[in-house]
């Protein structure tokens, strides 16, 4: 027979307010009496079950956002539809979800993790956009399931959902190539994580396809995000250099920020430089001229993920799965001539 929510309290010296708090996660009792009251009852054999029952809910899985610098992982529709894609998954198999922020400049990881291990967490969701492999470790010692999503590393053995940005950036490069008859230039992130190395591979695959030299390609090195891109193309054009007659663009925020500043220059897009993105953000649609780009089924990725890590609560031993989501060109007028 397990141990009762009374029998605990009696066994803690706490109030049985205080176990039931800490049981349920619920506010009330520090994360150390949570853990405290958590480890007794699993070494106690408590049955948990009981708690999901009363909840009329399978388990609570976390979607956690790792947020390194900020420069790619903020507020934008890309990762609202991921978020969306992840809650209808959860919702579909009668699991809550909730959010999690974790910073790695404001405390040490593992204290953050510890919080949500301590909660009614039973897996995770882990956002890996600005992660290194490294920063999985604390992850991997969790006694919890985890899918990392929008990433992906050869050395670390882990379930993953991701893009095929390779097969992205070539898709785009070529439709430049295609359009213009022209060696294309490439407008890279100035910050550099996984997938956008896996889009610059794309890019120059594309270039040696063609049969051009990947060293004629113009790179331009700009900050991430609409207003840095705009800034760093503004100041590139003051000074200058060499301009292509087309580019690639890492993400859809920098096509914008450079677009931005060749206009106001003076460039005509695309009869003077033509442009293509990635990620197919809302706004790329409206913007003028709108902007061709790479499709990514945000909202599909989230879904995987949720379906992937469901599937590892119900097979614990079951091995890691890569599932690379395709992408598509979309045809818009920064490349119609």
């Amino acid at each position: 027979m397990s141990i009762t929510s009374k029998e605990l309290a009696k066994i803690l010296n706490l109030s049985p307010a205080a176990v039931s708090m800490a049981l349920n996660n619920k506010p009330g009792v520090s994360t150390a009496t949570r853990k405290l009251v958590i480890e007794t009852a699993d070494r106690y054999g408590y049955d948990f079950s009981k708690l999901a029952e009363k909840h009329n809910l399978k388990g609570t899985i976390y979607f956690v956002i790792y947020k390194k610098h900020g420069a790619v992982v903020s507020d934008t529709p890309f990762f609202s539809e991921l978020s969306e894609g992840i809650a209808l998954g959860c919702k579909k198999a009668d699991y809550k979800l909730k959010i999690s922020y974790v910073y790695e400049d404001e405390d040490i990881v593992e204290n953050q993790l510890e919080e949500i291990q301590y909660s009614d967490c039973i897996g995770m969701i882990v956002l890996g956009t600005e992660m290194r492999p490294e920063d999985l470790k604390p992850f991997q010692k969790l006694p919890l399931p985890f899918v990392l999503v929008d990433s992906y590393f050869e050395t670390v053995s882990c379930n993953c959902v991701l893009i095929n940005n390779v097969q992205g950036a070539y898709l785009a490069a070529s439709h430049l190539i295609r359009k213009t008859k022209k060696q294309p230039g490439y407008l890279h992130s100035s910050y550099e994580i996984g997938n956008f190395a896996e889009r610059n591979s794309g890019f120059f695959k594309a270039v040696r396809a063609h049969g051009m030299s990947s060293a004629k390609s113009i790179v331009h090195h700009l900050t991430p995000s609409m207003d840095g891109a705009y800034a760093d193309m503004k100041e590139i054009i003051e000074k200058g250099e060499e301009l292509a007659p087309c580019y690639f663009a890492d993400n859809d925020l920098i096509a914008m920020g450079a677009m931005k500043a060749l206009k106001e220059a003076g460039y005509r897009i695309p009869q003077d430089i033509a442009i293509a993105g990635f990620d197919n953000l809302p706004f790329s649609k409206v913007f003028e001229p709108a902007l061709t780009t790479i499709n990514v089924p945000k909202h599909y990725m989230g879904e995987m993920a949720a379906a992937r890590l469901i599937e590892m609560l119900k097979a614990p031993s079951s091995n890691p799965v890569k599932i690379e989501v395709g992408t598509a060109l979309v045809e818009r007028k920064s490349t119609d001539l």
